[in-house]
């Protein structure tokens, strides 16, 4: 096909001006800042686990407590009346010995029971300081994600407005273009290619691929308004007095 040079040459800015409109798509979303971010919402995610984790273990830690000290307080009444029966001097012989044993083995599983209450609670204590320490963390995420959602607002708004001159600039140009021109221009995008590319030091300016001295010698010999393409990316060559030939 056929295009005037002026127009093919403008296929040079609109391909640079699609460049520019996906670099900014891409920073917008991969920026640093972005990065940190989603680092922090992370990071947010496992301190919030860990601390519910600890929260449901001093949840069953208070129960534990609960349970040892009712049965140590049953082993207490229990001990209680039965040193009243043995006091009592009520009872005699077998009996007695009997109750003098009780009172011996009540005195040994309280002893054990108040022995697991200790661990117990030496363990509820550092529960409580894992609660808190992860509540801490929890915090000052959070102020650090406020601090970086800022930041990524910021960066984002830049990039946008930039991206909103790249657009308009783009938009500018493709109304100037010849409109069979720039249906092969956009094929070729569509297809995820560089749609032009400037014919510089033997390489297309769009896949950079070296190009042989008998295809340069052919492009050398059409005509300016002739449309050429790069046999290796497909893309509209664009040949200026920087292109040697």
């Amino acid at each position: 096909m056929k295009a005037d040079p002026a127009d093919q040459r403008l296929l040079l800015e609109l391909a640079d001006c699609d460049g520019e409109v996906l670099r900014l798509t891409h920073r917008r979303g991969h920026a640093p800042e972005v990065a940190a971010l989603a680092e922090l919402d992370v990071a947010m995610r496992g301190y919030r686990d860990e601390t519910v984790s600890a929260q449901i273990a001093a949840e069953d830690l208070d129960r534990e407590v609960r349970r040892l000290e009712n049965e140590i307080a049953v082993l207490n009444t229990r001990e209680t009346k039965d040193s009243q029966l043995l006091n009592g001097g009520t009872m005699a012989g077998k009996a007695l010995v009997e109750l003098e044993h009780e009172i011996a083995g009540i005195g040994r599983r309280r002893g054990v029971l108040e022995d697991e209450l200790l661990e117990v609670m030496e363990r509820q204590e550092a529960t409580a300081s894992q609660e808190l320490r992860s509540q801490a963390l929890v915090s000052h995420t959070e102020t650090q994600i406020a601090e970086a959602t800022a930041k990524v607002d910021e960066v984002r708004a830049d990039v946008d407005a930039s991206a909103e001159v790249a657009v308009a600039k783009r938009e500018k140009i493709r109304a100037e273009v010849d409109p069979a021109l720039l249906a092969v221009y956009d094929k070729q995008v569509t297809l995820g290619k560089t749609g032009a590319g400037l014919l510089r030091q033997a390489r297309c300016g769009a896949c950079r691929m070296e190009i042989d001295r008998g295809t340069l010698s052919r492009i050398g010999k059409v005509a300016p308004d002739e449309v050429v393409r790069c046999d290796e990316c497909g893309a509209v060559l664009i040949r200026t007095h920087e292109s040697g030939l």
